[in-house]
């Protein structure tokens, strides 16, 4: 395993996948690959050689570990994965797991997953909230097969309706207690940095105009139209929070994490009434 490590370290990988180090991504890469629980301990004499094509896999072509095993944890849950979704990270999983207290209101019946990809936030949003009924949609056919494996793999097949929509074009139901969304939010810019390991995921999934901003605007134009008079809406935008706020200084975003803001229905009054209008808002 240190072997593994060493040489992690020394291609100068980089991390953010589901671990931060050289030692982790090793020990993930191992470990699950030979099929043992995270609780083994790596140091001993776990024999690598078995997996040495998958190592060689993510030092010479930078492939991240999830898509070398099919498989990413969120939340402290595995999801299937592969390269028509991209790799589950959002914090929003966080609060999911704090079932959103102390912001919501009111009981969560309806939830919405908007930009579900492999399902996460969705199984997640499901798993806090027993009682709930959840849409997760996605405007990309390939995602929602993946997604709709996880929900299969999850067993939550009766309670998560799967829905190939742009955003809220094609729902048909509501209005939802509850809105999760982890859209693309990588300005044009960043896009032209991004490591390696970041070109392996559907640039769809990724891009979002000049400042990042392209699909949340579209998402906070309409959400009031799809919340519940008590409803809240959860949203992760990366880096964007500061383009957030100029782009909308009149809305009082609440920020539970740097990359997340939350914005009540009745917090909403302040938005542009369109998109169009959002963007000179912008």
């Amino acid at each position: 395993m240190d072997r593994t490590a060493r040489r992690f370290a020394a291609a100068r990988l980089y991390y953010g996948h589901g671990t931060g180090n050289a030692r982790d991504e090793a020990a993930f890469l191992v470990i699950r690959a030979l099929g043992l629980p995270f609780t083994a301990d790596p140091d001993l004499g776990v024999d690598a050689a078995g997996v040495e094509p998958l190592i060689l896999r993510r030092i010479a072509e930078r492939v991240p570990v999830a898509y070398l095993l099919n498989e990413a944890w969120l939340g402290g849950v595995p999801f299937y994965v592969d390269r028509r979704v991209i790799i589950p990270r959002s914090h929003i999983a966080d609060l999911l797991r704090e079932k959103l207290q102390p912001w919501l209101r009111a009981p969560v019946r309806r939830v919405l997953d908007l930009c579900t990809g492999c399902g996460c936030l969705a199984v997640l949003a499901a798993r806090a909230f027993p009682r709930a009924r959840v849409d997760a949609s996605d405007i990309s056919p390939a995602a929602l097969a993946v997604a709709r494996r996880n929900v299969r793999q999850h067993r939550l097949v009766r309670r998560i309706r799967l829905v190939r929509s742009d955003l809220f074009s094609s729902l048909d139901e509501g209005p939802y207690d509850l809105i999760v969304a982890n859209p693309p939010y990588v300005s044009t810019a960043a896009m032209r940095r991004l490591p390696p390991e970041y070109r392996y995921e559907p640039g769809m999934a990724l891009a979002a105009g000049r400042d990042g901003l392209d699909i949340v605007r579209r998402i906070l134009v309409r959400a009031r139209a799809h919340l519940a008079p008590e409803g809240l809406l959860a949203c992760e935008v990366g880096d964007g929070r500061r383009a957030l706020e100029r782009a909308f200084p009149a809305v009082p975003f609440i920020w539970p994490a740097e990359s997340v803001f939350l914005l009540e229905r009745s917090q909403t009054a302040s938005l542009p009434a369109n998109r169009h209008a959002a963007r000179r808002a912008g």
